[in-house]
């Protein structure tokens, strides 16, 4: 098992940490069999992976023995975001079959919280996430962690995260307000839905709190986005194999509004 420190850019102010809590709560009140997450959104750049980091950190803090799992291979931001030191091993050299599984898991200075990163790029994402071995993973892993997080590509760009969300319990996705239109959204619901996905909800983030176009202007770049990410999500990482410098930074102080269905109410 590798070792690795976590470094968060900005602490969370308090009404943040009240957020990552409410929504932490409304994942358990979803049943107690809900125990693995995806994690996904329509576009890029939506703040998918720090909802991740930020909900595992939130159940480990709980108490709740925690496995952040990467799965975004074709883009990951994990490693040159949180992480300080080597990994060496990740997702995909397991998946591949060149290392034992407890190679690529990470323990993490955050008590109860654990991290396998995504590894390399590799030329068949969805054939790996899609296959055997990893919905084995995936069943052990929820045999020896209380939650297991998953973060997933953008649906609105591949089809990665409809795979990955077969081994899963259930999904949360991620939009960013005054950004996606509903139709986008609804697509990508659509897409979760034909995969059999049970969606828990929506996580509305980077919300502007001040009250100047609160909730204004939703879907304004519906064409700007759709037509430029959808089917060449991660497409540079093939030929760079660097992911980190070609994210724009997400911030960390935004606020964040949560949403989530009771499943009572999804049946």
């Amino acid at each position: 098992m590798q070792n690795v420190s976590l470094q968060f850019k900005k602490k969370n102010d308090y009404r943040t940490k009240e957020a990552f809590k409410t929504l932490r709560t409304n994942i358990e009140f979803c049943g107690g069999d809900v125990k693995v997450i995806a994690i996904t959104s329509c576009t890029p750049n939506e703040g998918k992976s720090s909802i991740a980091m930020e909900l595992a950190k939130a159940f480990a803090e709980a108490g709740n023995r925690t496995m952040l799992l990467d799965a975004d291979m074709r883009k990951s931001v994990l490693v040159g975001r949180y992480q300080t030191g080597a990994v060496r091993f990740g997702l995909t050299h397991w998946l591949a079959g060149r290392v034992d599984y407890r190679d690529v898991m990470c323990q993490t200075n955050i008590k109860n919280l654990y991290v396998t990163f995504a590894g390399p790029v590799p030329p068949n994402p969805s054939e790996l996430l899609g296959g055997e071995k990893f919905m084995n993973l995936v069943k052990n892993l929820k045999k020896i962690f209380d939650y297991v997080i998953i973060d997933t590509p953008p649906l609105g760009s591949v089809i990665d995260a409809a795979v990955a969300s077969k081994s899963c319990d259930g999904t949360v996705l991620v939009v960013e307000n005054d950004a996606i239109s509903y139709k986008f959204a609804q697509k990508v619901k659509d897409q979760l839905d034909k995969a059999d996905s049970h969606i828990l909800g929506v996580v509305l983030n980077k919300v502007d709190m001040t009250g100047k176009g609160y909730y204004g202007h939703y879907g304004k770049y519906y064409g700007k986005y759709y037509g430029k990410y959808y089917g060449k999500y991660g497409e540079e990482n093939i030929e760079t194999q660097t992911a980190a410098k070609t994210i724009r930074p997400y911030r960390d102080d935004i606020d964040i509004n949560v949403e989530l269905k009771d499943k009572k109410a999804s049946h």
